[in-house]
């Protein structure tokens, strides 16, 4: 069972996948770190200096609170859309990023395809054949349009 599993996980596709996840994992920390820390900052302050992550409704709770993890801290039930705003722009982003990876892939693609190859070569019983038909016109035997008589008959 050990050995099934390691031909399963040594495959490349899985070692690939795996690679893919890693790098994912990573570009999603920088894609959310660009939209915290680089986007939404200078379009709060363009709005009057407002804080995304901190914008929220209070649905159950008392009191005025000041951030979502205050209200999740006194029990309160929030509407967090801020968050809900910041995560749309991190979706948008990567969505993005990925479109423009596969339409390079897909050009690149799109150019192996063009490439022109040659044409496969034929098999040696068609050589072989040509070689025979070749040689039978060379002798004077038959003409290439002419049919052949497998088996010619005296009359007489």
């Amino acid at each position: 069972m050990f050995k099934e599993f390691k031909e399963f996980a040594v495959r490349g596709n899985v070692v690939d996948m795996a690679v893919g996840i890693i790098i994912g994992g990573a570009f999603g920390t920088i894609v959310t770190s660009l939209v915290n820390d680089v986007l939404m900052p200078p379009i709060g302050l363009l709005m009057g200096g407002v804080d995304f992550s901190n914008i929220f409704l209070v649905l159950k709770g008392e009191g005025p609170y000041a951030t979502p993890v205050d209200a999740a801290a006194d029990g309160a039930v929030t509407l967090n859309i801020g968050l809900f705003v910041n995560n749309v722009i991190s979706f948008l982003i990567v969505a993005f990023a990925v479109f423009l990876l596969v339409k390079g892939i897909n050009r690149l693609r799109r150019q192996e395809a063009v490439a022109p190859t040659e044409p496969a070569a034929p098999p040696e019983d068609i050589l072989l054949l040509r070689q025979i038909r070749d040689s039978l016109v060379e002798r004077g035997d038959n003409s290439p349009g002419e049919p052949v008589d497998p088996a010619p008959t005296k009359m007489g």
